[in-house]
């Protein structure tokens, strides 16, 4: 692992900066929890009511990368019943946010305006504190955050600077990430322009959330 803060090499600089901005966006990306979410948040309520909640987990992943190479990773695996416990409230959390998604009203393109008031009032996209929050219980942060922290900061290297910098590159690439995401639910919400279809592509975003619990049980 490079420790470019003390050697002051810049093409160390550049190669550190490289790999872990290719890391970030690979695992910020691809599909999980956050990234169904969003989505459905798109195609649910629209892409300009979901930018808190992008914004949330961009945030807040933020913070939970920079928390666990600070000390909270060093803190679950000194204290494995922590880590067990958060692993059953984010399986818990995630079939609640898994039924919510399920039981969406989606603004439906055909939906006439008394009928698109009633189902804005039955549902709200996550809010920014919300998003961010749920990222302690994601497990799929879990994974990138400690692995991140383990592949790219360095043991008796300047740890603060290192991890403020590595949660500064997540921030900066989450938010793209996520907003391709909310992007495509709400393009995806453009073409089933009928309450049923949209009712149904929420459904399928629900069980791929359901089916992201397996990880918490393989990958952590």
């Amino acid at each position: 692992m490079p420790d470019f803060l003390h050697d002051g090499s810049l093409a160390r600089e550049i190669a550190w900066l490289l790999s872990a901005t290719g890391f970030a966006i690979a695992m910020s990306a691809t599909p999980g929890p956050n990234n169904v979410m969003v989505a459905s948040s798109g195609a649910t309520y629209g892409f300009a009511r979901t930018v808190p909640h992008l914004l949330g987990v961009s945030a807040g992943f933020a913070v939970m990368v920079a928390a666990v190479a600070l000390g909270a990773g060093e803190i679950l695996h000194a204290h494995p019943v922590i880590h067990e416990a958060l692993k059953w409230v984010g399986a818990a959390y995630l079939l609640w946010l898994a039924w919510r998604i399920a039981s969406a009203h989606p603004d439906a393109k055909g939906s006439n305006a008394a009928g698109t008031a009633r189902a804005k009032r039955r549902g709200r996209p996550l809010n920014v504190l919300e998003a961010a929050l749920f990222q302690w219980v994601n497990p799929k942060a879990w994974v990138i955050a400690l692995g991140a922290v383990a592949t790219y900061t360095t043991t008796g290297g300047a740890v603060v600077g290192e991890a403020l910098l590595l949660a500064l590159i997540f921030f900066i690439v989450c938010i793209p990430s996520t907003a391709l995401w909310t992007a495509i639910g709400a393009g995806t919400a453009r073409l089933l322009r009928t309450e049923r279809a949209l009712r149904i592509f929420n459904l399928v975003m629900a069980a791929l959330l359901v089916a992201s619990l397996a990880t918490l049980f393989v990958e952590i």
